[in-house]
């Protein structure tokens, strides 16, 4: 997993409709209900966690897991976390005004405890080609630096076919909606899928993507949300952050059995604050000596919503191919959020009309497939780009063909254009290419910030 701090953010017009529909805004208070259905969507279900302070969650809705492991299943819930979760109100518990705790806190000996629930129903799902989108509004635990260390809080859903069996990890699917480690200004929403180590869903890093929140994820409350939408072709989950779209995991990205495997099910939601564990470990370990005991998660609503279904798909405006693969014309301009495939990006309205893919950092990629070069080479390249990005930060736009493992064909530089939708085009000398073949746009960078957005690119003799 990378670390890759998220540090501009434009709302577009549909974004701000969905963080004042949804009731996102950071200047909202903590005890914030949870809102109503949108037009044209169901609640299935949904807590806002009213009660007394101190006591415990709703067992109608809510089932504790404690200990170290499921009963039988792998010790440390297979993460190498190093916590004991209780159903103690020390650790899980209603604050009275509308939310809930969970709470990691270090005995005198040093051994950590903290909170870990699960929704009893295991049937979220969408219904045949409708959508189903799973949200909540939270603060992740309000520490930051070293005293952050091992600190590992999460808002995630589990397939269905994992309770009772407990070592079926990842096939049966794994969304996580929020996760968070080390107190970094950073969310990771990833799917986890197929089989581990590797296989076709990368594990067991998965297929992710992140971005930095705005104010600071830890200092207020933010809204999470994944969308699972049904009635695309191909299928989609899409991830927000406060309303907009940061992360698409498209079902044609891995093959059919895995996709199938990982989601022809219902899943289970999950709360919980570990503490150490793997992912924690990729960004210094912990916890320690100097990690602060007792800072909670803080929970203000979960909610789960459906939309739609029938046998027939609604297709619904997706940043999908607007071109079929393999009748894409090098020549003219390929839109770059008709992509196949992405990691990183994000899509938002263009000032030249339509949209751009942007938030472009280094690591990211996307995929273009089937782009026809024909029998006379193409020795240009061509990128419609602009760039706010300020001190000094610049980076690589690149090509690649048929893999991001092989070498780029060509590259060109690119730093501070002026401002996000002030657009140039920007040319470039490739290896001589022809045929079809399914090109990459990839990103690189000596530093962690976004540097560059693309609108259109095409290729010249």
């Amino acid at each position: 997993m990378r670390l890759r701090p998220r540090v501009r953010h434009l709302f577009t017009a549909a974004g701000l409709l969905g963080l004042l529909a949804t009731g996102l805004a950071g200047t909202m208070n903590a005890e914030a209900s949870v809102p109503p259905a949108p037009s044209g969507w169901t609640q299935v279900f949904a807590d806002d966690f009213n009660g007394p302070a101190g006591s415990g969650v709703n067992t109608a809705d809510w089932r504790y897991t404690t200990g170290t492991s499921y009963p039988g299943g792998p010790a440390g819930f297979g993460t190498g976390e190093i916590e004991t979760m209780t159903s103690s109100t020390a650790n899980v518990a209603l604050d009275g005004s509308g939310n809930l705790k969970i709470t990691p806190v270090r005995d005198g000996a040093g051994n950590w405890t903290s909170g870990r629930i699960e929704t009893n129903r295991s049937d979220f799902q969408p219904p045949a080609g409708g959508k189903l989108r799973i949200e909540s509004r939270l603060q992740m635990p309000n520490v930051t630096g070293a005293a952050a260390k091992g600190y590992w809080p999460a808002f995630w859903a589990l397939g269905e076919p994992f309770r009772g069996n407990w070592w079926n990890w990842p096939g049966i699917g794994e969304i996580d909606i929020m996760e968070n480690v080390q107190g970094l200004n950073n969310v990771w929403a990833t799917l986890h899928c197929g089989t581990s180590p590797g296989g076709p869903c990368n594990e067991t890093t998965g297929i992710g993507g992140q971005r930095a929140c705005t104010p600071a994820c830890q200092s207020g409350f933010h809204t999470y949300a994944v969308e699972w939408d049904r009635s695309t072709s191909p299928q989609q989950l899409r991830w927000y952050l406060d309303g907009v779209q940061f992360h698409t995991v498209n079902s044609d990205q891995v093959d059919a059995t895995t996709w199938n495997n990982a989601t022809d099910h219902g899943f289970f939601v999950i709360l919980n604050v570990a503490m150490g564990g793997g992912f924690p470990g990729a960004f210094g370990g912990g916890p320690d000596g100097g990690t602060v005991s007792g800072v909670p998660m803080v929970v203000d609503y979960v909610s789960v919503w459906q939309s739609g279904g029938g046998s027939t798909p609604t297709p619904t405006p997706t940043p999908t191919p607007t071109t079929p693969p393999g009748n894409r014309d090098a020549y003219g301009p390929i839109q770059a959020e008709s992509f196949n495939a992405q990691s990183g990006t994000a899509t938002e309205t263009c000032s030249e009309g339509g949209q751009d893919i942007g938030w472009l950092a280094n690591g990211d990629w996307a995929q273009y497939k089937g782009v026809n070069f024909g029998s006379t080479p193409a020795r240009q390249f061509l990128a419609r780009v602009a760039s706010g990005a300020g001190g000094g930060v610049s980076g690589l736009v690149e090509v690649r063909l048929d893999s991001r493992s092989n070498a780029p064909i060509g590259s060109f530089a690119v730093g501070d254009t002026g401002g996000w939708q002030n657009w140039r085009t920007v040319p470039a000398n490739i290896s001589a290419v022809t045929g079809t073949h399914d090109v990459y746009l990839t990103f690189t960078s000596g530093q962690p910030a976004d540097f560059v957005n693309v609108n259109w690119f095409d290729f010249g003799h």
